[in-house]
């Protein structure tokens, strides 16, 4: 009886594809040439034997193609996410990128606000091209006053208040006492905001003098002021 052996797919095809280019199409040659018994000595007798063999080998080769085919995606996948990840220089997002906000790239404002009573509101503006780090607290300091006022240290943030190009960062100050408990009170009449570097109490660049209204700032020594913020409303809060 004639045996019959489980060929791959692929090599069906290919000969299928020989068969039909050479126009002799397949062929019943009869009994096996006894001139191929010597290649066929290598091979199993049993029929299931050659089956089986077969079945391993298309197996192999199908994982060993599908393992390829993974790494390949896995390569690929792994340089897209790298690219795509990856932090420009000289974005916001980049800490070497950042420089510190003060006078010269920064404009900065200081309005008395009627809530809550007693406050001031200062505003800074990053108008540089870069982002700009407002640091810890601004130091403040009317006419030739010779303290600073300390910060309230319950509105410390949890991060540096970064501003990009356009955007602005806010600080709250209390200028006098609302109970009448603070002493040695006068009206300011020129306000010098100071910033603050990557370390507390160094300095962050040029200083700013932001107009004050023309009859003055009134102010106690319980002048405090906030951290700097980027919620205006937060910033007036304390």
């Amino acid at each position: 009886m004639r045996k019959y052996h489980a060929l791959p797919v692929a090599l069906l095809a290919a000969l299928a594809l020989t068969a039909c280019q050479d126009g002799t199409g397949t062929q019943d040659e009869g009994a096996a040439k006894p001139q191929l018994t010597a290649t066929a000595n290598t091979a199993p007798t049993d029929a299931a034997s050659d089956k089986a063999g077969d079945t391993a080998a298309d197996t192999a080769t199908v994982a060993k193609a599908t393992k390829a085919t993974k790494a390949a995606k896995a390569k690929g996948t792994s340089e897209k996410g790298t690219s795509a990840k990856g932090t420009k220089p000289g974005t916001a997002a980049a800490p070497a990128a950042r420089v510190s906000c003060n006078g010269a790239n920064t404009t900065v404002t200081a309005k008395p606000v009627r809530r809550p009573i007693n406050h001031m509101l200062i505003t800074v503006k990053n108008t540089g091209s870069k982002a700009c780090d407002l640091t810890y607290y601004p130091v403040l300091r009317f006419d030739e006053m010779q303290w600073a006022p300390q910060p309230m240290e319950e509105s410390k943030p949890q991060a540096v208040t970064t501003l990009a190009p356009g955007e602005s960062g806010y600080a709250g100050v209390a200028l006098s006492a609302a109970d009448g408990s603070g002493s040695g009170g006068t009206t300011g009449r020129k306000l010098t905001v100071g910033f603050q570097g990557r370390t507390p109490h160094s300095s962050g660049g040029p200083s700013a003098i932001p107009q004050l209204p023309s009859e003055g700032v009134y102010y106690d020594s319980s002048l405090t002021v906030t951290y700097w913020l980027h919620d205006m409303e937060q910033a007036l809060s304390y």
